[in-house]
């Protein structure tokens, strides 16, 4: 049985920000005066990006000479949102061209490729603007180049050795870039060059005739694709996101967005950044998967019946990717109880099934490296004697480097890769499957050697105190939680009072705490009753509302 043991943050003494509880949760992420809660935008950082002028003088000649643009997206939650946030702001700016283009995932891959600059040549651009993507786009943008048309890249990906050859390149990862805050996502990027080009627009008296564009109306966009995309919830993060779910649940949130809203079941006067990542994004992120991001696009640019036409359609789709991976998540937890997972004789675990289904691997891999507390990669048939995989890893294991270590030792194994520590892409010959299985069992035990592969909850200690309504609303508003600034998640022993399955796969409680009263909890992906009188676990508390009622409720995330 795997090993699973809760590790307690530490906390600093002597703050005080309004109850013992938030004092003790903040403190331990590092907050040390109310300074570091003020999460209003008159705090923002100001757009000193490498390249901005630059890339906002390109945009403000092409709005003057009414240039074609085109906005080149991606496939994820954050590109849709840049890719929105980019059109809709420009053509309020004044600009009489504007178009996008998102790359077909399984045709042509990530980024602008040479192919998708032959695809954008029927928009007859004259500026080329990528949105969270491009920083390695080095043939596409040459190709680009080779044909007389500008390119903007705005991301947020770390930098290759070599940089494309494009007129501007906004991105606070290049080398060079002294911008403070290393964690911007996409759609962070493009919110800071759009404000840079507006201020150069004011200057001009652009505005004088025409209404000025309010980049504040946009911030939902921002909130969304930084909460979906996983960057770190910086100060600066907290601020942009922070601003978003305020106008959401003021109501001053675009029709589309409040159209998933909707279809999610999420009332937009509570919303929280988990929502956005667990509800909305997942709606967005289906259409990249399954079909044609365009659909979540034109989504968050609709209005009126068009809107909820495309939330309904989006809402389809992940109902589809959800029977989808519950499909391929069964097969390939088949596979891996036919799999040692001694340390001895795995350690990064490789599956492939040639049903499987290429936009829904990665979300399989997660679930099973959960399951495992391995580096797992899932793959799928792409095709013409190709597989295509997906990796998420543990902490310890740096994916994309690891790969990266596997094409250097055996050249030629890999067709391409890349991606970051946590989660990694690449390619391969069907026929060199079983040899990168062991390439990639060595490389992880090579680097992670004898550690002990267990479960571990990192948490805020005991609660020490009554669990209330009260309690759970103040944690769900204190901060916008997010990566590397998590939400408070607290372990303690309770009675089980009831406890049954619902959908089959998750544990439904009614819990009796040391002191105050039982409480409801609900423990996902948990198909099996627990055994016994009591429960030790760790949890985080959330707000339960239902037709008008509020009651707190507890996410039970690991059982000792």
């Amino acid at each position: 049985m795997m090993k699973k043991r809760i590790v307690r943050r530490e906390s600093q003494s002597g703050l005080d920000f309004t109850t013992p509880v938030l004092s003790r949760v903040l403190s331990a992420r590092g907050v040390r005066s109310r300074d570091d809660l003020d999460h209003s935008l008159v705090g923002l950082l100001p757009p000193d990006l490498k390249g901005i002028d630059a890339a906002a003088d390109i945009l403000l000649n092409g709005i003057q000479q009414n240039a074609s643009i085109l906005i080149v997206g991606d496939f994820d939650a954050d590109g849709a949102t840049s890719c929105a946030l980019m059109v809709t702001a420009l053509r309020q700016m004044g600009a009489r061209s504007v178009n996008y283009l998102v790359p077909d995932r399984f045709r042509f891959g990530y980024g602008l490729t040479p192919e998708i600059v032959e695809v954008a040549l029927k928009f007859q651009p004259d500026i080329i603007v990528t949105v969270d993507n491009g920083i390695a786009s080095v043939d596409g943008i040459r190709r680009a180049n080779r044909l007389g048309i500008q390119v903007v890249v705005t991301d947020h990906h770390l930098p290759g050795e070599q940089l494309p050859e494009a007129s501007a390149i906004v991105n606070p990862n290049q080398v060079g870039c002294d911008f403070p805050s290393k964690f911007l996502a996409g759609v962070g990027v493009a919110f800071y060059l759009l404000s840079v080009l507006r201020k150069k627009l004011r200057k001009l008296g652009w505005f004088e005739d025409k209404p000025e564009t309010n980049l504040a109306d946009f911030l939902d966009l921002v909130a969304l694709g930084t909460v979906a995309d996983v960057v770190a919830m910086d100060q600066n993060n907290r601020r942009l996101v922070s601003e978003g779910l305020k106008r959401i649940r003021a109501g001053r949130v675009r029709p589309g967005l409040m159209a998933m809203l909707a279809s999610a079941g999420v009332d937009p006067r509570y919303v929280t950044s988990r929502d956005l990542a667990y509800s909305v994004a997942p709606r967005l992120n289906a259409a990249g998967r399954l079909q044609d991001m365009t659909v979540g696009i034109e989504c968050l640019m609709s209005e009126g019946e068009r809107a909820d036409e495309l939330a309904e359609h989006l809402d389809s789709l992940n109902r589809e990717r959800r029977e989808i991976e519950a499909g391929m998540r069964d097969q390939a937890m088949e596979v891996l109880t036919g799999i040692s997972l001694d340390h001895d004789k795995t350690a990064g675990v490789c599956l492939y099934d040639p049903g499987w289904h290429q936009g829904v691997v990665g979300i399989v891999a997660s679930r099973i490296k959960e399951r495992s507390q391995r580096p797992v990669i899932a793959f799928a048939d792409a095709g013409d004697g190709e597989l295509k995989g997906s990796g998420r890893s543990v902490q310890g294991f740096h994916l994309r480097d690891g790969l990266d270590a596997i094409a250097t030792r055996y050249p030629g194994l890999l067709n391409k890769f890349g991606g970051h520590a946590m989660a990694a892409g690449l390619s391969l010959r069907h026929d060199v499957y079983d040899q990168f299985t062991r390439a990639f069992d060595d490389e992880v035990r090579r680097v992670l050697g004898e550690a002990v592969i267990e479960q571990v909850a990192e948490t805020d200690g005991p609660l020490d105190e009554p669990i209330t309504i009260q309690l759970a609303r103040d944690l769900e508003t204190a901060a916008p939680w997010g990566q590397g600034f998590p939400e408070p998640e607290f372990d303690g022993k309770f009675e089980i009072l009831e406890q049954r399955l619902v959908g089959e796969r998750h544990l439904k409680m009614l819990l009796q705490p040391e002191e105050g009263q039982a409480v409801d909890g609900i423990c996902f992906n948990h198909p099996s009753l627990i055994e016994g009188r009591y429960i030790e676990c760790a949890f985080r508390i959330e707000v339960n509302r239902y037709r008008g009622f509020e009651k707190p409720q507890l996410l039970v995330t690991l059982i000792l």
